[in-house]
């Protein structure tokens, strides 16, 4: 028996935005046509470490494979000069439930998948012309977000905020060799990066609301994806009060885990506020944004069939150009 396993290096070779951005895409509608077969969310903390790690697994009804995922974040780790994230994924075969491949992708396809859920949000429900992007948070996350919204949206200016001043210097230092014909400025507050926005992303793992309802300009956007567990919270809730469209990638997930779940226990909105999920925009069952002036939510928790699509692209991708080694079993 014969089991390909990849390692993060020859991951990242074979991703791109683009084509993680379309297998997302694809995700989201098989969710929304009932062929995703989900279990629920594994959610396990390590709180004397910071160390937070979820278990995520998906098929797809007539797809060959179904995955198995393990993630984890512990925020302490810089200071140990360790990433953030880790974690793999596991291959299995659907027709036998052989293991097939072992991704050690050390949480980089999470990363992608998770900044393509962003475009895709992006892509269905902000203004086709934006000018200036808040990024909240100056993470690995932040940094992705932003590059895979770049493959959607054009821009011209980036606020950047975070709770720690080095790590914005650090984060604009790069990104700007990213986006060379970007405008990037150091943000003193969040409601600085926040003000004038037309799209705000945030990539914070902030137990905390940022956030708030007031600062919001006719027509933004708000990609809100830290929210993944129920003590995670970026948004005040009067920001779903006061949106216009409220879309989650999962209505239940995200009324356990994300900011809908924050704003159905406060009371400020209830179920009939939420207008859907992403995925049926993307079937052309929800029609998403109608106004140039409509203020736009979407609620990302994070999906595991995002990480079967990308896992089976980057399964598909190696073995058409032989990337990868074989354990013998």
């Amino acid at each position: 028996m014969k089991i390909l396993y990849l390692l993060e290096p020859e991951i990242k070779e074979l991703l791109s935005f683009e084509e993680t951005i379309s297998a997302v895409e694809k995700s989201f509608a098989a969710y929304n046509s009932g062929k995703a077969i989900l279990p629920g969310v594994i959610n396990l903390d390590i709180p004397e470490n910071q160390g937070e790690v979820h278990v995520k697994g998906a098929y797809i009804s007539g797809e060959s494979n179904y995955v198995i995922k393990i993630a984890s974040g512990f925020y302490l780790n810089p200071s140990l000069g360790l990433p953030v994230g880790d974690g793999l994924i596991l291959v299995f075969s659907a027709i036998t439930g052989a293991l097939e491949a072992l991704l050690f992708d050390r949480g980089y396809i999470t990363e992608m998948r998770t900044a393509a859920a962003g475009a895709v949000a992006a892509k269905y429900l902000s203004r086709k012309k934006i000018n200036r992007v808040a990024v909240i948070g100056s993470g690995t996350q932040a940094r992705f977000q932003l590059k895979a919204l770049a493959v959607v949206r054009t821009f011209e200016e980036v606020a950047v905020w975070s709770r720690r001043p080095e790590n914005v210097n650090r984060y604009i230092q790069e990104m700007k060799a990213h986006f060379p014909q970007v405008h990037f400025m150091a943000a003193s507050s969040a409601e600085e990066a926040v003000k004038g926005a037309d799209l705000i992303i945030t990539a914070t793992p902030s137990r905390q609301p940022i956030v708030r309802a007031e600062w919001l300009a006719e027509g933004v956007h708000i990609t809100a994806m830290g929210s993944d567990g129920p003590e995670k919270q970026e948004l005040f809730p009067e920001v779903l009060k006061r949106a216009d469209l409220l879309y989650a990638d999962s209505i239940k997930q995200a009324a356990s885990l994300g900011e809908i779940h924050h704003g159905l226990k406060t009371g400020l909105i209830d179920e009939r506020k939420i207008n859907g999920e992403i995925g049926e925009i993307i079937l052309g069952l929800k029609p998403g944004r109608t106004s140039e002036k409509q203020i736009t939510v979407a609620d990302l928790t994070g999906l595991g069939v995002q990480d079967a699509t990308t896992s089976s692209l980057v399964l598909s991708k190696a073995r058409a150009t032989g990337a990868g080694h074989y354990l013998e079993i």
